[in-house]
């Protein structure tokens, strides 16, 4: 049960527990919506990215969406899912440069800046959720 009650507005239950602030609400979802789609790295690869977000960041509802499946990556994604690993384990400030040189080395300036603004948000998104203590629908 989320530590709120979920307000009348939005779509999905993650979307009533910020609609108690309806332009909140609208204005997170549609950054969403636009980081979640194909731009300078695919909405596959950012899927992925996701996915492996959610194993760490302590939102049942996330981790419900599906772990990651690596049977599907090409070599960007698993070179993306490596610095997310990488980002889940390091104090943020502490990110070996070691990493940043692979990911330079598979990615343009227009990519990390989209990957690294995926992983931000989407663990803001999930560090919500977790802190709504938001569960999965058991329909």
């Amino acid at each position: 049960m989320p530590r709120i009650n979920p307000s009348l507005h939005g779509d999905t239950p993650f979307q009533r527990l910020l609609g108690h602030n309806t332009s909140v609400m609208r204005t997170w979802s549609t950054l969403g919506d636009e980081l979640e789609q194909d731009g300078y790295l695919s909405a596959s690869l950012k899927e992925q990215v996701r996915r492996t977000l959610a194993q760490k960041n302590g939102c049942a509802y996330c981790k419900a969406k599906g772990k990651p499946d690596p049977d599907t990556f090409d070599e960007k994604t698993s070179i993306a899912i490596g610095f997310t690993e990488v980002f889940l384990s390091y104090k943020k400030d502490a990110i070996p440069d070691f990493a940043y040189d692979l990911l330079r080395e598979q990615f343009n300036e227009a990519e990390i800046s989209e990957l690294f603004a995926f992983l931000c948000f989407t663990t803001a998104q999930q560090y919500f959720g977790a802190l709504m203590n938001l569960q999965p629908s058991t329909k």
